[in-house]
């Protein structure tokens, strides 16, 4: 059975003849990758980069200029966030995004309130700017980093900072504590 099927074969391929060049060539490059091929190639390998940055520059709700910023997550007591919005809390860090680009932007915000945390500093002071300016919409810092601030999960609340501390262009944020100082202020509720 297996020779006849051979012997099928061969006579199927008697008139057959094996090409010159194991490759076609493409003389008019064709099929050559196109620009944006290859921009899309290289930005899916750089994205299998691990990025620990997991703030997102897709879309975002634009905020005006002047339109005040507030988020509270459930459980924040309403005195604890009164005081934010008041500005009555010390400020024991400050950063200032103005003039950085979005990706730039993104990478600092990230770093500053991760480096709070791990610090215990509670409570930060982000410069965005109003951005009445910017191109191609107004406000597009201001309004990124209010989304990014509501990504990060160690942020409990944030709010527009009073004028004395840049009004509508800076942000107050509380942070939750970190985990030494949860563990501190268990041993002292414990001792009572």
């Amino acid at each position: 059975m297996q020779d006849e099927d051979l012997d099928l074969f061969l006579q199927e391929m008697a008139g057959v003849k094996r090409l010159k060049a194991d490759a076609l060539a493409d003389p008019n490059g064709e099929h050559q990758p196109s620009l944006a091929q290859l921009a899309r190639r290289q930005a899916a390998e750089q994205e299998m980069e691990y990025d620990p940055n997991y703030l997102s520059l897709e879309y975002v709700d634009l905020v005006k200029p002047d339109e005040v910023l507030a988020y509270k997550k459930d459980g924040v007591q309403e005195g604890v966030y009164r005081n934010l919005r008041l500005g009555k809390y010390q400020l024991d860090a400050t950063l200032m995004l103005l003039g950085k680009g979005l990706v730039e932007a993104r990478a600092a915000l990230f770093q500053f309130v991760r480096e709070c945390h791990q610090r215990g500093i509670r409570t930060l002071l982000v410069h965005h700017g109003m951005g009445k300016e910017s191109k191609p919409h107004p406000a597009i810092l201001k309004s990124y980093s209010f989304k990014w601030l509501q990504q990060i999960p160690e942020v409990l609340a944030c709010h527009t900072a009073q004028k004395q501390h840049g009004g509508y262009a800076a942000t107050y944020i509380l942070l939750q504590k970190n985990s030494d100082q949860k563990r501190e202020n268990r041993e002292r509720h414990q001792k009572r």
